[in-house]
């Protein structure tokens, strides 16, 4: 049976792992990366450090597993999408720190562009909204802002990529510059109809169209590495995914109506709508979930920028917690909030309200208020987003949604799961692997090296999950989220642009 190695680049940490092709994780190392934030609302990665820590990480596990280092089938690799790298081509070396999808640098340029009427031209294009969640403007501020860098785009000098680009860049010695569609279609610069990068839009931000990667399906080969040296024989790159993409693939979400939310740093909620493209003009953006054999996949998704990094900023910033973990024992020694509600919206609002100005609160504060009843509050903060965006997308797609497959590191709070299932009223399936998006892309990568020849073949793989039912009254669920929403709405800078998910 071959190996897989993947390397999975998140927001917080670069981790390598090794699994069979039936999913088994076999093992893993991970390393954690520095966040820098040179002013409020403002994230940035060093990418020579997440480079070292890739390499490093490999190096770790594979002088671990010796006995199967050089007998591996294929490197995939899944990664944050939207963060944005503008590097040098001929030594690889970043031209500036990575510029991370949570930032918000871009919101004069986005806010330019709407005053211009130019919501319409991008919707069209790229199915998604103008935000400085997705590329294009962090983009266009770098190209404002760092000297020299647009002579050197327009002159091939420099490149641009998003963070999978990068590595295969570096891991290839500088031969292959290549991204895959699910990455290419967040910069708001890719055309998911044509799937192409589209003149138009790289005009709108001053992109050089000459600058950005060749765009690849996700099983297709992306050359080989040999991981630094460490190798003594060249490893195809092969299966390449987005991060919640590749987790809405690991699910086998491969029929229109099934879908996932993926609780990592942020939250993605991608449901599968078939291979015809459909938008949404309530918030919903549109994207590519995959295209093979030459045919896309599309999918709505709902982005919630902060719900994992609520629990890190109740341990990390407001010391409350001493370890995630703690945030549930806390949730559960009490009945319910006492009223509080607490609004994640440390970067701003995204789905469905995309209100990049609203700011965080803590709401409904009495004497009888404890760190129990915030660190409550702050967990059923993340499912009252996800069922902002939810029930949305469900009517949107004129779908009954019967499940809702779950995955990330905040499947094993139990709590946070349950309560899912109780204010959305759907049933959550939790993989008990948490690993989803590094198997995606492994899942991926065997179609492209035809160990496996078709999504049934995958289909048929035995996955272990846990279901949560709704346990909570309808009429309950309902009153709490009223609540949600008088909450939300006190943070909103620009009035209420409240979900109907019904």
């Amino acid at each position: 049976m071959p190996v897989i190695l993947a390397i999975d680049q998140s927001t917080s940490a670069t981790k390598a792992l090794l699994f069979k092709p039936s999913g088994e994780l076999l093992d893993s190392v991970s390393l954690p990366h520095e966040q820098y934030f040179p002013q409020p609302g403002w994230v940035e990665h060093d990418p020579v450090e997440i480079y070292q820590n890739t390499i490093s990480a490999v190096h770790s596990l594979l002088n671990a597993h010796e006995d199967i280092r050089d007998d591996l089938l294929c490197l995939s690799i899944t990664n944050q999408r939207e963060t944005i790298v503008v590097f040098d081509s001929e030594t690889g070396e970043p031209l500036h720190n990575a510029i991370v999808w949570q930032c918000r640098r871009g919101e004069t340029i986005c806010t330019e562009l709407k005053s211009e009427g130019r919501e319409q031209l991008v919707r069209q294009g790229t199915g998604l909204i103008i935000d400085t969640y997705f590329s294009a403007s962090k983009l266009k501020w770098l190209i404002d802002n760092v000297p020299g860098l647009q002579e050197k785009l327009t002159d091939g000098r420099a490149l641009i990529g998003t963070i999978d680009t990068y590595l295969i860049y570096r891991l290839t010695n500088n031969t292959v510059f290549a991204t895959d569609h699910t990455n290419a279609c967040r910069t708001l610069l890719f055309n998911i109809q044509e799937l192409v990068w589209d003149d138009q839009l790289c005009d709108l931000f001053n992109v050089p169209m000459n600058a950005l990667p060749e765009v690849r399906e996700s099983s297709t080969q992306f050359g080989v590495t040999d991981l630094d040296g460490l190798l003594n024989k060249p490893l195809p790159i092969c299966g390449v995914m987005g991060d919640s993409q590749a987790a809405l693939f690991a699910q086998r979400c491969f029929d229109p109506g099934s879908g996932k939310a993926t609780f990592g740093t942020g939250s993605s909620v991608l449901l599968n709508i078939g291979s015809a493209l459909k938008l949404s003009d309530k918030g919903i953006v549109t994207t590519i979930a995959w295209v093979h054999d030459g045919k896309p996949t599309y999918a709505y998704e709902g982005i919630i920028n902060f719900t994992g990094a609520t629990i890190a900023w109740l341990c990390n910033q407001l010391e409350l917690i001493d370890d995630p973990a703690e945030s549930e024992t806390l949730a559960t020694s009490v009945p319910d909030t006492n009223g509080v509600y607490l609004v994640p919206a440390f970067v701003g609002l995204s789905a469905p309200y995309w209100e990049p100005g609203a700011r965080g609160a803590i709401l409904g504060l009495t004497p009888g208020a404890t760190r129990a009843h915030i660190a409550r509050a702050a967990l059923e903060g993340i499912a009252y987003r996800i069922r902002d965006v939810l029930g949305l997308m469900a009517g949107e797609a004129g779908l009954s949604l019967q499940f809702i497959h779950a995955d990330g590191g905040a499947v094993s709070n139990q709590f946070l799961m349950q309560f899912v299932a109780d204010i959305t009223q759907v049933a959550v399936r939790t993989s008990a692997l948490q690993e989803l998006s590094a198997l995606g892309a492994v899942l991926s990568g065997t179609l492209g090296m035809r160990h496996f020849t078709s999504f049934e073949d995958l289909r048929n793989l035995m996955l272990t999950f846990s279901d949560y039912r709704p346990k909570m009254e309808m009429e309950q669920a309902t009153q709490l989220y009223d609540g949600w929403r008088q909450a939300v709405h006190q943070v909103l800078t620009k009035g209420p642009q409240e979900p109907d998910p019904e």
